[in-house]
């Protein structure tokens, strides 16, 4: 049987970096359940304006969070009002300073997770999952990526037995350590139950 490992946490250390970073001797405990309280929040405050990761930093009494989205003005809002009310509201679930970047990610169809949401949001709408598969693979080549793989699991269609297609097109190697994957996740929800939707993305720029 395969062992199927998350590319992500696979490469660690080597072409892909911590999204939390900060060290704790004492109250580890209480900080690493704020950091997830804190990506919960947003996740569910901003599940439409198009996030890709959320990394958190903390230093002394200071929590900084900078979040990368295709949209930033949907979050930052007119004169700043939505991110100051963003602010406040994130204030409440920590007990230090707190300090919110916004960073546009400059080529959505290279990442992974906005590629899947793209995926899914069009399932979602009723379109044809092979057609969104085929779209989502020819825009993310078509961006400069060495390769991509896509696969959707569910009730594809609205079948009664639930089944996993994918699609890949170019170069992935999952067993390289050194190859930069980007890896993503997300669920779209239909009237017929969910259908997972997972995205992989050969983005990597070393030269063979």
């Amino acid at each position: 049987m395969g062992h199927k490992v998350n590319p992500i946490s696979f490469r660690l250390g080597h072409s892909t970096a911590w999204q939390s970073k900060w060290f704790a001797q004492k109250d580890y405990r209480l900080l690493l359940l704020e950091d997830v309280k804190i990506r919960r929040y947003l996740m569910k405050k901003l599940a439409n304006c198009y996030l890709s990761k959320i990394e958190i930093d903390r230093d002394k009494n200071i929590v900084h969070i900078v979040i990368y989205t295709a949209r930033p003005g949907m979050i930052i809002g007119r004169s700043g009002a939505s991110i100051n009310t963003l602010r406040e509201e994130l204030s409440r679930l920590v007990n230090s300073s707190l300090k919110i970047d916004i960073v546009e990610v400059k080529e959505p169809n290279l990442d992974a997770r906005l590629v899947a949401y793209n995926i899914a949001h069009q399932i979602e709408k009723r379109v044809s999952y092979k057609k969104a598969m085929k779209q989502a693979i020819t825009h993310v080549m078509e961006a400069g990526a060495k390769g991509v793989k896509v696969a959707c699991k569910g009730r594809l269609g609205g079948v009664e037995i639930a089944r996993s297609e994918s699609l890949s097109a170019g170069v992935m190697p999952l067993g390289t350590i050194k190859s930069k994957i980007d890896y993503a996740h997300v669920n779209a929800q239909t009237t017929y139950g969910v259908i997972g939707v997972k995205v992989w993305i050969n983005v990597d720029t070393q030269k063979a």
